[in-house]
């Protein structure tokens, strides 16, 4: 099969690398990828949402799949686009159809969509410029810390959670009225802060059947200790120590099930990824947030865990046979350290030459944001590289990643040492 991976992070390096495992892989393209999957794919100068030009890529290269790795050519239909296209109707797409990446694409959509189908999650009001004062007022209503949402995409920085009830307001109208975050904030979902421990659930449906991938939990802070701006994601670690079998059994129950069927209810055609942002509130599971695309850099530690051929599983995702397949997963635990550039996640220099990839042994290394410029690797991101290791549990496997992750230099490199603290 001749492949073709939309994105250039370290998640489509990490799919990449699991495809190029499969013996039915002829040919991997990565659009527009990045210096790692420059190494074991063939990278495409075009953009993600460049739908013209993947077309005629597609077309001209015979390609019999495409994976889409980031949010936003889903959210903006590229789904639809081929199945309105004679011509590419027949070539699956991994990842929904616009209507059903709304899940993602609006908080104010996902949370309708859990209080239809009576799925756990935080109490919450959506504002717009409109009715700003009758935010303030519900903002009143609840305790501190105050949670505000940007409704659209705004690249994982449009959540801020502030302790004080006068800043909270500041914060909500400049949002909604001086457009902190663009069109992104014209809505704005505030909800009852939960105060638990999180984690990630990874489901892959092919419409009907489902997945339950490996769990995972990122750490987001760009501080130790998980404090100052969030980023889009500094480590992971996977399985979650936390997620033992009643837990999972309530998740699967309570929030996976009714999700995979309401999608379906709702005839929200969905073949690809499901990625539940949860919180364990006591013994129960609530939902955060639904992404509809595997996380990044959860997915460097997901799916060197699963053993499956993963062309078979898009393929069953694809014709619709998932439940004919049995997952078969690694029992050890895999951890992933992000390095970043210096001054993220705010401004950053790009460009920074690379040294030390090399020296890195015992490790998986995924290209985040990288290229290659004269022959060398540099730095073309705020997060540069993610260094996946294997251990028996998660301190073990950290302290290799960590070894590695000395290995690497350039000019202002950064990443938390604390990744794991509060497991």
């Amino acid at each position: 099969m001749n492949i073709l991976i939309l994105g250039s992070g370290g998640r489509e390096h990490a799919i990449a690398w699991k495809l190029n495992q499969s013996k039915k892989l002829q040919q991997l393209y990565v659009a527009p990828g990045n210096a790692g999957t420059a190494q074991i794919a063939k990278n495409i100068p075009i953009g993600v949402n460049d739908f013209a030009s993947i077309r005629a890529f597609v077309l001209e290269n015979e390609v019999n799949m495409v994976i889409v790795g980031p949010e936003d050519p889903l959210v903006n239909g590229i789904h639809d686009y081929f199945l309105e296209d004679n011509d590419l109707k027949a070539i699956p797409v991994i990842g929904p159809q616009k209507m059903a990446a709304t899940l993602e694409g609006s908080k104010e959509f996902a949370k309708e969509f859990m209080m239809r189908h009576d799925i756990p999650t935080a109490r919450y009001e959506s504002f717009t410029s409109v009715n700003v004062e009758e935010g303030y007022k519900f903002l009143e209503t609840l305790n501190p810390p105050y949670v505000l949402k940007a409704d659209g995409l705004a690249a994982g920085k449009g959540v801020v959670i502030l302790n004080n009830l006068e800043e909270a307001k500041t914060e909500l109208r400049a949002m909604l009225v001086d457009e902190k975050f663009g069109s992104a904030s014209s809505t704005v979902v505030i909800e009852e802060f939960l105060d638990g421990i999180e984690l990630s659930v990874f489901v892959l449906t092919d419409g009907t059947n489902y997945k339950v991938l490996p769990t995972a939990k990122d750490y987001k802070r760009i501080g130790e200790g998980d404090t100052g701006l969030n980023t889009g994601g500094m480590g992971a670690i996977s399985p979650v120590p936390f997620a033992d079998e009643t837990l999972m059994h309530k998740i699967e129950q309570q929030i996976v099930k009714p999700t995979v069927e309401g999608l379906k209810r709702d005839n929200l055609p969905y073949k690809g990824f499901i990625f539940i942002g949860l919180i364990k509130v006591g013994e129960e599971p609530k939902v955060i947030e639904y992404n509809v695309r595997l996380g990044d850099p959860e997915t460097e530690v997901v799916l060197p865990r699963i053993k499956n051929d993963l062309v078979s599983l898009f393929q069953a995702v694809a014709n619709g046979s998932l439940d004919k397949l049995d997952l078969e997963l690694d029992e050890r635990t895999t951890t992933t350290v992000m390095t970043v550039s210096g001054g993220y996640p705010g401004n950053y220099e790009k460009g920074k030459k690379i040294k030390g990839i090399e020296s890195i042994t015992d490790s998986l290394v995924f290209h985040a944001g990288t290229t290659l410029k004269d022959g060398s690797v540099v730095t073309n991101g705020g997060r540069v590289m993610a260094i996946t290791s294997f251990g028996t549990d998660f301190k073990s496997a950290l302290k290799i990643s960590y070894k590695n992750v000395e290995k690497l230099s350039f000019e202002g490199i950064n990443y938390r040492k604390d990744i794991g603290f509060d497991l």
